[in-house]
């Protein structure tokens, strides 16, 4: 479906088997030429999570010391910890005894707080080096981030260059757009918030793991009990929720479409009154990529809250059972304290992991996206890229023959059958028939847009399936129906034409195609900048334009599909005189629906149905009184209805 069908309704979005597991990995993968950025995040990471993981243990040594002092201090002075232990089992205070006994306290004696102070200072010190160490990590990993998005985003433009015209004709542009712009900036934007924290909570359930068997071999085993109602729940919902990201990413990009091809064409939107049309369509792309963020944002948002849920669990467990263990002197309070805090560590990077799910299956969900892009079948190598010698026709003079070619677009339906054709060097060929003969298809078949499906088309001799397409484009200048500018000036538009263009090139190019004097009308004259739109000048200025470059590449074959479509009749006429200027000594292709510009042509092709049913000079082809007659004669009433 294409153009207005597809702009004013379109179909359904089609679903696809996505593969999350595959995408993931391959994402991943993306990062092998910065394993040693990598391996730099990881040291640094471990170094501080090593840090890090010390603080909850000398604090809890710091308690230990306040507490004991508390005890002391209210001891009678004088008698061992021992002796008055035992004093407190015969005094029927044997549980505060057993509780006591956990505890390194002298009786008599205060809180110490020269220790107390020297541990405090020495968790600042271990506090402010763990914080160096991950500032050391995050900066690795953003560099790491940031080169592979990069190589990313270049691999994606080489791919653009070496997919074949029919890519494009299948897809739209706005979906081409938003996989190379926002499903790349979704991963860099991603990977940036997640990876070193997803890094940096995984040593820290590990660096965690170990203090906590360290402390209390049966407490680290209560903690794993909610590890696996962790994972399941984690799994559950990370299930639910990708398929949702999936197609909120391709809703977004129907959406981007939709408005990028109402936007190009508000103009034909608005002559024919289809505003509330286009509003629909928008309304309805708007309400499906709604409902997918809905779901997916919902879905995944119950991750954190579950999280919260379980890690609450895991609190109530230690507490409950460390609390225990400090009544029967198994622990110490300062032990307790830290394994609380341990067990809060352990659960919030398991939390922040799961959390930062959705953000993760969204990053996927783009690659997947830009993966497939990257996946796309290219265009046939040139001789030299697969391996073998490129074919090069020496001095190119422009004589082409197209011997028994045949091509068609889909596999069951032909378009052009068995064509053959011989162009002389300085001939101008002008190509006509109604719409769907093959003629722009022929052009493109020269430019080696599209292969042929048999046959051969032959440049002074040599196949030009066997030449580098750069060096047979190199040759060829193209002027389209459709303009293209960049944003910039119009020398530089004009300059495009040929590499290292000096000015009086570029105006020398532009008073051959009859640009030089509305060009210095303009305030800025050459130097007046142009946005992508052409915006400032008319459409026939802008092909004139467009004419210009092409006169500057100075090109051995011309080709000019419907040049003159966008300017007045004066400037139609003037155009031709340019062009027989500049057609000496150069082959030309002419595609043309108006056949007035045509009549100095030395050969006119006639197609239907692709294939050459007539070929001549004009006054040749009106005295046969055959197909191009009846256009001609067709061209003519239909001017003679306009005057009246």
């Amino acid at each position: 479906m294409s153009g207005p069908a597809r702009m004013m309704g379109g179909g359904p979005p089609v679903q696809r088997s996505e593969d999350f597991k595959g995408s993931a990995r391959r994402l991943l993968g993306q990062f092998l030429p910065e394993r040693v950025t990598l391996a730099g995040v990881v040291l640094f990471g471990l170094l501080g999570v090593g840090f890090s993981v010390l603080g909850p243990k000398l604090l809890g040594q710091a308690t230990d010391l306040i507490f004991a002092g508390f005890i002391g201090k209210r001891l009678p002075d004088g008698a061992s910890r021992e002796q008055v232990l035992e004093r407190m089992r015969r005094e029927g205070d044997g549980d505060v005894a057993d509780m006591l006994s956990g505890m390194d306290f002298v009786p008599g004696q205060g809180v110490d707080f020269g220790a107390v102070g020297q541990v405090l200072l020495t968790v600042l010190a271990v506090y402010a080096a763990a914080g160096l160490m991950m500032l050391f990590s995050g900066r690795l990993s953003v560099r790491a981030i940031t080169h592979t998005v990069f190589r990313l985003r270049e691999r994606v433009e080489e791919k653009l260059a070496r997919l074949p015209l029919s890519y494009f004709d299948k897809q739209t542009r706005g979906e081409v757009l938003s996989r190379v712009t926002n499903d790349i900036d979704n991963i860099g934007q991603t990977l940036q918030q997640t990876m070193g924290q997803i890094v940096n909570s995984l040593l820290t359930v590990l660096g965690v793991l170990v203090m906590m068997f360290w402390i209390s071999p049966l407490l680290a085993l209560v903690a794993l009990v909610t590890v696996p109602m962790t994972v399941l729940v984690a799994t559950r919902i990370g299930k639910r929720a990708q398929p949702q990201f999936v197609q909120q990413w391709s809703s977004t990009g129907k959406l981007n479409a939709h408005v990028e091809e109402m936007y190009t064409g508000h103009a034909l939107v608005k002559v024919f009154g289809r505003q509330e049309e286009s509003a629909a369509a928008f309304r309805e792309q708007n309400e499906a990529l709604c409902r997918a963020g809905f779901k997916a944002q919902f879905i995944s948002g119950i991750m954190q809250p579950a999280m919260m849920f379980i890690g609450n669990l895991n609190y109530v467990l230690v507490a409950v059972v460390g609390g225990l263990r400090v009544a029967s002197g198994a622990l110490s309070i300062g032990d307790v304290q830290a394994f609380v805090q341990y067990s809060r560590q352990f659960s919030q990077p398991l939390n922040q992991v799961a959390s930062m799910a959705n953000m993760v299956q969204s990053a996927v969900a783009s690659a997947e996206r830009v993966f497939e892009l990257l996946d796309a079948e290219e265009q046939s190598p040139d001789p030299v890229d697969a391996g073998l010698r490129a074919a090069h026709p020496g001095t190119v003079r422009g004589r082409m023959e197209l011997a028994g070619v045949s091509f068609r677009y889909d596999p069951d339906r032909p378009l052009i059958e068995d064509l053959s054709l011989s162009v002389e060097p300085g001939q101008t060929v002008a190509i006509v028939g109604p719409t769907g003969a093959g003629k722009t298809t022929l052009v493109n078949l020269l430019l080696r847009f599209y292969e042929t499906r048999g046959g051969r088309i032959l440049l002074d001799g040599t196949d030009i399936a066997a030449m580098n397409r750069e060096e047979l484009r190199a040759g060829i200048g193209m002027v389209l129906q459709d303009t293209w500018l960049f944003g910039g000036t119009i020398a530089e538009n004009i300059a495009y034409g040929a590499r290292g263009a000096g000015r009086a090139q570029v105006e020398e190019a532009a008073r051959a195609a009859h640009a030089d004097r509305f060009i210095r009308t303009l305030p800025d004259g050459y130097d007046t900048v142009l946005d992508d739109e052409g915006t400032g000048v008319s459409a026939g200025e802008k092909q004139l334009i467009t004419i210009a470059r092409a006169f500057l590449s100075d090109p051995v074959i011309l080709v000019l599909d419907e040049a003159t479509s966008s300017v007045d009749t004066r400037t139609e006429v003037l155009i031709q005189q340019a062009m027989a200027r500049l057609a000496h000594g150069r082959t030309s292709f002419v595609i043309a629906h108006r056949l007035s510009t045509i009549r100095d042509a030395d050969v006119i092709l006639v197609m239907e149905s692709g294939t050459i049913v007539e070929q001549g000079s004009h006054s040749g082809l009106l005295a046969a009184d055959g197909a191009y007659a009846r256009l001609y004669k067709a061209q003519f009433a239909e001017a003679v209805a306009e005057i009246d």
